[in-house]
């Protein structure tokens, strides 16, 4: 059961679009999906609150009663994780030691470039680093810019690759107000943010 963590400590970068949309995919691919939110404002649960019933299923924690401790329901088959902003020390390191795969969303601005490259010096000290996959995802990139082109010139200097690059556009945010993801509606009517998503995909697949 693959652990997907989507984090970030700096806030406001796209962490629960990210989460919410990969979670939606993996659903329509057909697998049994949870999705976990760490954050203290709860975005990711609260949008799970919205989804359609007609929509593929995406589980919430299972908080058991007598302890108030939370895990997968039964037969879950890939777990995402929307991490909260400010994630450092024991916290993080509890979230790493089940992560099998961490995505870190950023923007193109200099404060989200200077906030990552702490963190992923934080996760590649981190005991688990070797056996953690961990990816770049540009969040709110718009194309032919100079901030496009500075991106992608300081992730060439990381340690993680940019597997996906998504676009800036109200797409993510119409469909996040009823509980959808890109994968719920029509094609035609997100053919082109479905692309940008395709290369994410195929580097989290087994």
């Amino acid at each position: 059961m693959p652990v997907i963590a989507i984090a970030n400590p700096k806030g406001g970068v796209g962490k629960s679009t990210l989460a919410t949309n990969l979670a939606g995919a993996l659903a329509r691919q057909g697998h049994a999906v949870m999705l976990g939110d760490l954050d203290r404002q709860q975005s990711a649960r609260q949008w799970l609150a919205l989804r359609p019933p007609a929509a593929p299923r995406i589980a919430p924690w299972e908080i058991r009663a007598e302890t108030g401790q939370v895990r997968p329901p039964k037969g879950t088959t890939h777990v995402v994780i929307d991490a909260p902003a400010g994630l450092h020390g024991k916290k993080l390191g509890a979230l790493l030691n089940v992560a099998d795969i961490v995505l870190v969303p950023l923007q193109p601005s200099l404060f989200d470039i200077q906030a990552t490259h702490g963190f992923l010096a934080e996760l590649q000290s981190h005991p688990r680093a070797r056996q953690m996959r961990v990816g770049l995802v540009g969040m709110r990139v718009k194309d032919h810019t100079i901030a496009q082109e500075r991106l992608q010139e300081y992730v060439a200097t990381l340690p993680a690759p940019m597997v996906a690059t998504i676009r800036d556009t109200q797409n993510y945010v119409h469909l996040a107000a009823h509980g959808l993801t890109l994968w719920d509606v029509a094609p035609s009517r997100v053919e082109r943010d479905m692309a940008q998503w395709q290369p994410l995909l195929e580097w989290i697949a087994p």
